[in-house]
């Protein structure tokens, strides 16, 4: 991740505050047309994995904000999770998640949102994140902090692992490999006041920047996912890293995300747990 001390090579291009702008118009965005569209989804298809599907909101999210963003900043490259690359000659690429917790929203569970993240050499500067179902805007760009609609976000101190919520997710290749985190949720679950599983990354991010949750790791995700919700969690005062230790790694798919006073503690029960044999369930 970027430290204080990037900005001012940041600054010497770009203009931190507009792009921002732009970051919260365009989760805004989405935010209206996941409303309208809640509980009417017209079409829905799988991509080919069970459980990944999207729907013709998801399509339509992902074309408006994109329009948006070629016409505010046509020099910056998109990476959206539908459509692909757009490249640009530029170090910055927005990543776009028009509808983060597509199932969720298919069967009207109100955990979802737009997710948006501006990175800079690979490593994320800006974010946002609309939660259409809690009227919440979850953003923040380097240096400036983290935000909940008006409201500054700070992580939580729980004392302990065994006194903290934890939230985390499986990926959709959880039923091909035993490189995945059952294992993990069962000892964790066990280890602490609860372990949940929101169906939503970017959300969950959210959620722990503004210590609604205590910690979050997930494995098997795409930068759309991290990109906007790693950096909220930084600004609010958060420890990110690879999962389950190492540098934070926005291409590697694994994610660790928790309040400070639980790194060592989680780092190390997820280091050590014995990976789940999926043999004894098929």
């Amino acid at each position: 991740m970027f430290e204080l001390k990037d900005i001012e090579e940041l600054t010497n291009h770009i203009s931190l505050p507009k792009l921002y702008e732009i970051a919260k118009n365009s989760a805004q965005i989405g935010n209206e047309i996941l409303k309208i569209n809640y509980n009417k989804i017209q079409k829905i298809s799988s991509k080919g994995r069970k459980g990944d599907l999207v729907t013709n909101v998801d399509l339509e999210v992902e074309k408006k904000i994109k329009e948006y963003l070629v016409e505010e900043t046509p020099n910056i490259s998109i990476h959206a999770e539908e459509s692909g690359k757009l490249n640009k000659s530029s170090d910055l690429t927005w990543c776009l998640d028009p509808l983060d917790g597509t199932t969720n929203y298919s069967h009207g569970y109100p955990f979802f949102g737009t997710s948006i993240g501006l990175v800079y050499k690979n490593k994320p500067i800006i974010g946002a994140i609309s939660v259409p179902y809690f009227n919440e805007l979850y953003s923040a760009c380097i240096g400036i902090g983290s935000f909940c609609n008006d409201t500054e976000l700070k992580v939580s101190s729980p004392s302990n692992l065994s006194e903290s919520l934890l939230v985390t997710g499986f990926s959709y290749d959880r039923f091909e490999t035993e490189d995945n985190n059952y294992a993990e949720f069962c000892f964790l679950t066990h280890k602490t006041r609860g372990v949940r599983r929101g169906g939503a990354a970017a959300v969950d991010l959210a959620f722990v920047a503004a210590g609604k949750v205590d910690g979050y790791w997930e494995r098997g995700l795409e930068v759309w996912d991290l990109a906007a919700g790693a950096i909220i969690v930084k600004e609010a005062g958060g420890i990110i890293s690879d999962y389950p230790s190492g540098e934070f790694n926005l291409t590697s798919g694994r994610i660790l995300a928790c309040s400070p006073s639980l790194e060592n503690e989680l780092k190390n029960v997820l280091d050590n747990v014995s990976p789940f044999n999926k043999n004894l369930y098929t």
